[in-house]
């Protein structure tokens, strides 16, 4: 079965494909640093109250993340056929590599 005929029935159910997305090790650092860094600016832009910010921590996490896919992983972004589970796998790849669960 080709990767565009899976069936994900959940994000969980998705994300063992999204971790083959991004076997590279420095994609994941990429993926890593650019969440990182939205989050902070996120967190900055709550408390600050200027939820402008939200979009630009949005757009700089992408960017990181992208720069892995094309330069290093040479491959597509998940975020391109599954947006919303991607964004959702994103937080789960993170948290895991603060955890130790997946190599950095």
């Amino acid at each position: 079965m080709s990767k565009k005929e899976y069936d994900f029935k959940g994000v969980m159910d998705f994300y063992p494909y999204y971790l083959t997305e991004h076997s590279n090790p420095t994609c994941r650092i990429l993926h890593f640093i650019g969440t990182s860094i939205a989050l902070m600016i996120g967190v900055y832009s709550l408390l600050a109250q200027t939820p402008s910010y939200l979009l630009v921590g949005v757009v700089q996490g992408y960017a990181f993340a992208w720069v892995g896919h094309f330069f290093f992983e040479k491959n597509k972004p998940a975020t391109f056929r599954y947006p919303l589970w991607s964004f959702m796998c994103d937080w789960i790849m993170w948290w895991n590599m603060i955890n130790g669960q997946v190599e950095r």
